[in-house]
């Protein structure tokens, strides 16, 4: 029986991965791997549950960090979440597919892309006041079958307020946590969160 009935994520060969130059952890080499991922020649729409197992494939997944002042989003993942394989984890990214209704109100590019992570946000958060957000890194993690076929877009956003909300099951007990209070629950954290809580400090320097 299908997991993901029929959804249609947007996918990079792991091949232009490789060619563009595979990393592992973090890269805030920014521009030397979007553009060539969101040329519409170099991606394409997959059937998730034929994606999820296929490491041949790379799943393009924008990875947002909320920040206000010096505290960051921390939020634990529900028994509801869409991924299994990280319910219960604690993790400081939202992060979700690209699928083919953001191709329906866009076209298959950056504007793609830019629908997709609106769309993402705007279904698993309520976000009151003002806020600006930027790409700033990648994640790749593929010492893990979640992290072996997905490719993490980070963005971070900057927030006017600590006023958020969930608007989702899957993303519960939401609070805003300092550096070194997320340091302390690393090992509780999700791989991708552990990859940018590492990193926090070179990705505020690219803020």
């Amino acid at each position: 029986m299908s997991r993901y009935a029929d959804e249609n994520v947007l996918v990079i060969s792991r091949e232009l991965f490789d060619q563009l130059g595979a990393f592992e952890g973090i890269s805030l080499e920014v521009e030397t791997y979007l553009p060539s991922i969101l040329d519409p020649s170099n991606n394409h729409f997959l059937a998730r549950d034929d994606a999820e197992e296929d490491p041949s494939f790379k799943q393009i997944i924008p990875y947002a960090i909320f920040r206000c002042g010096d505290r960051y989003l921390h939020y634990r993942r529900g028994g509801s979440s869409g991924e299994k394989r990280l319910a219960s984890k604690g993790s400081i990214g939202i992060g979700g597919h690209i699928n083919d209704e953001d191709y329906a109100a866009s076209s298959l590019d950056k504007d793609t892309y830019t629908t997709g992570v609106e769309r993402e946000i705007d279904e698993e958060l309520h976000i009151s006041g003002e806020h600006t957000q930027q790409i700033v890194g990648l994640i790749n993690d593929d010492s893990n079958e979640v992290g072996q076929v997905h490719l993490g877009v980070v963005h971070l956003f900057e927030l006017e307020n600590t006023e958020v909300e969930s608007a989702e099951d899957s993303i519960v007990d939401v609070e805003f946590l300092t550096l070194t209070e997320l340091i302390a629950r690393r090992e509780q954290l999700e791989s991708w969160s552990q990859i940018c809580v590492d990193g926090l400090s070179t990705l505020e320097g690219r803020a």
